[in-house]
């Protein structure tokens, strides 16, 4: 994410009822990948939390041009070059102590692959929304950019790295119970 920076700490927000409510309005099923639909779902159905913006991470490279394409890599050269166009989460959660548990599971997704996944902040989500937050999938040398370039190999480690996010998150959050303060 071109503006990621190191988290923020959490500050006192007495709008944000009504601004999860303005930001879902406009909010439809067809404007989220429908690999992280139910996840997302499931996040904006927390009182304490609502998306900003996500993206499942796309693939593109000769075999597979279609920037949004949701299709599993399909390597024939291991060494060919992809664009890969980042996966991400960016949340706005509650200072309250739902939304701080929330914020510690979230930022411990990264230790599924931590040369992999960055937990933080993006300025300009920021000045939008107070106690926003990004989990971003992609390698640390690129965590400052949308997009990346690398070989097949890699691409197949990130996309492995990006489904077992999306997988280990969602089980997480199917218990939304352990949540609630």
């Amino acid at each position: 994410m071109e503006t990621f920076t190191d988290t923020k700490d959490f500050v006192e927000n007495l709008h944000f009822d009504d601004q999860k409510r303005k930001c879902l309005v406009g909010l439809s099923a067809d404007m989220i990948d429908k690999p992280i639909l139910g996840l997302i779902n499931t996040l904006n159905n927390l009182p304490f939390c609502f998306t900003l913006q996500c993206c499942y991470g796309h693939f593109v490279y000769d075999d597979q041009p279609d920037p949004h394409s949701l299709a599993p890599l399909s390597l024939t050269n291991p060494h060919i070059s992809v664009e890969y166009r980042i996966a991400y989460l960016a949340l706005c959660i509650d200072n309250s102590e739902s939304g701080l548990k929330l914020f510690n599971i979230v930022q411990h997704m990264s230790a599924i692959d931590p040369a992999n996944i960055q937990f933080g902040c993006a300025e300009w989500f920021w000045r939008q929304q107070l106690n926003s937050y990004v989990v971003q999938v992609e390698p640390d040398r690129f965590k400052y950019q949308d997009t990346a370039r690398f070989d097949g190999q890699e691409a197949l480690k990130i996309e492995k790295t990006r489904n077992r996010f999306f997988a280990q998150l969602s089980e997480v959050l199917q218990n939304s119970s352990c949540l609630i303060a």
